[in-house]
């Protein structure tokens, strides 16, 4: 009797471990390289794919391919990555690097690195302009555990504006986030407080990882570890004062990077972590 059990039950957990991933809701597109293992930022130029690295790695914006494979890999000059956590574009093809992810809250050089539209540069280098800001709100680097609301890691661009959302640290923790708004020129800026909303409470899964607005300009969402916000019908300047639907995609990764693909895709990516992510997804959404 043994000897049929033992492959019987062989069998049964090859089949087990064979089985597809678990993706929830997002599709699977493909896996980024080793070298890309920490992708904080995405952005769709001209139908090219751009993405970018968080603290501690490189001053290089990559391209990529559909199935996340790396094609091109450009220089910054006159950046530095101290944190980057996000890209936004304009109409124009210029594309906007946040240099403002601030875990602690005391960083005091908060920068926006902008850059010619980078599908069109020829060599391996591209050059930054520096925009430069500041929260008026916040009065001491770092404020108290309440008042931990000066992190950031997602902004779009949208008429001349950019649009940060930030990212809250705060103990005890509220899920509440700032929205913020700064011209796209080089120079120095105070931020304007325009608004705050609520994502929900819970610290691993609804802090704000990323931003995007569609290209009618019409929708915006955000992104947590699991969970999008997407705005519809709201006024100019202030998404937060417009209709909000939580999406739960059903697939629980460090989420840090998303972007429209077209009016009604999304393109999201996670950073890896022990032996899940870093792997590029898309979302559709529903008309």
């Amino acid at each position: 009797m043994t000897r049929f059990l033992l492959p019987f039950l062989g069998l049964l957990v090859f089949q087990s471990c064979a089985q597809k991933p678990w993706y929830g809701d997002l599709n699977f597109e493909g896996k980024f390289p080793s070298k890309l293992s920490e992708v904080s930022g995405m952005e769709v130029i001209d139908g090219e794919t751009w993405v970018i690295e968080d603290n501690g790695n490189k001053d290089i914006l990559y391209r990529v391919g559909a199935k996340a494979n790396l094609i091109q890999q450009l220089k910054v000059k006159d950046a530095k990555n101290q944190d980057w956590e996000d890209l936004a574009s304009d109409n124009n093809g210029n594309l906007y690097i946040g240099d403002f992810g601030n875990n602690a809250n005391q960083r005091e050089d908060l920068c926006i690195y902008k850059v010619p539209n980078p599908s069109k540069e020829k060599g391996d280098k591209i050059q930054a302009e520096t925009i430069r800001f500041s929260y008026p709100e916040q009065k001491k680097f770092p404020p108290k555990d309440k008042n931990l609301l000066f992190d950031c890691e997602a902004f779009f661009h949208h008429n001349s504006t950019l649009y940060l959302i930030t990212k809250n640290r705060a103990h005890p923790y509220t899920g509440k986030a700032l929205l913020y708004s700064i011209p796209d020129t080089p120079g120095k800026h105070k931020a304007k407080l325009i608004g705050e909303f609520t994502s929900c409470t819970e610290r691993a899964f609804c802090s704000i990882t990323g931003a995007a607005i569609s290209p009618s300009g019409e929708k915006v969402v955000l992104l947590g570890s699991g969970y999008i916000w997407l705005f519809t019908d709201f006024p100019q300047g202030d998404f937060t004062k417009g209709k909000m639907e939580q999406i739960d995609v059903l697939h629980r990764t460090q989420q840090e990077s998303i972007c429209f693909k077209d009016e009604n895709t999304l393109l999201i990516a996670d950073e890896q972590s022990k032996t899940k992510g870093r792997n590029l997804y898309s979302y559709s959404l529903k008309d």
